[in-house]
């Protein structure tokens, strides 16, 4: 089984991580704009289990997304699921309304622009993300997908990563803060 060893730190500018991702040859890609609508499930609580359930559209492709629940107390690091839907905005319409037939009621959404680097770690592939949140603030993401046996050594490498660009305070549960409050996000 994949999992994603995450770790997501709220930043006031991303001046000294661009600076220092360039130090190490990433280029960072152009902004894109991305919309989660986030659904409660109609049997359990999501929040108290840890997990999500959403829709996300970039331009026209849209996915649906399950993230199971967080298997460590310091990362995100939890399974996660996503398949892609018809393209446009009827897909993703017509998936909300297949949830809502079958119990699921949207809770939130959020809108952010979000650009992406690469870069190799640690003979790691690792994935950054530089998100700016409406109404939430903006966010380096460090992300690297592993199968569930590579966890530990998975977990160190993003953990090295992201002490070398001097993130050192990180979020473990943004979108369910937002969920939670039932807040709609419109993204930068």
């Amino acid at each position: 089984m994949q999992i994603e060893v995450e770790q997501k730190f709220a930043v006031d500018s991303f001046a000294a991580i661009e600076a220092k991702l360039a130090e190490l040859g990433a280029q960072i890609g152009p902004p894109v704009e991305q919309r989660d609508r986030y659904f409660a499930h109609p049997a359990r609580n999501f929040a108290a289990t840890d997990e999500a359930l959403r829709i996300r559209r970039i331009g026209e492709k849209s996915f649906i997304t399950y993230k199971g629940p967080k298997l460590d107390a310091k990362t995100k690091t939890r399974r996660e699921l996503e398949l892609p839907l018809v393209d446009g905005e009827a897909g993703a319409e017509q998936f909300t309304e297949l949830l809502a037939a079958l119990g699921f009621t949207p809770v939130g959404e959020v809108r952010k622009h979000r650009r992406h680097a690469t870069l190799l770690w640690q003979d790691r592939p690792i994935e950054v993300a530089l998100d700016e949140v409406d109404d939430v603030g903006t966010f380096v993401e460090v992300e690297l997908v592993v199968d569930e046996t590579e966890r530990e050594s998975a977990t160190a490498v993003v953990e090295s990563l992201a002490a070398h660009l001097g993130l050192t305070q990180a979020e473990r549960g943004i979108c369910a803060i937002v969920v939670r409050r039932n807040v709609t996000l419109h993204g930068v």
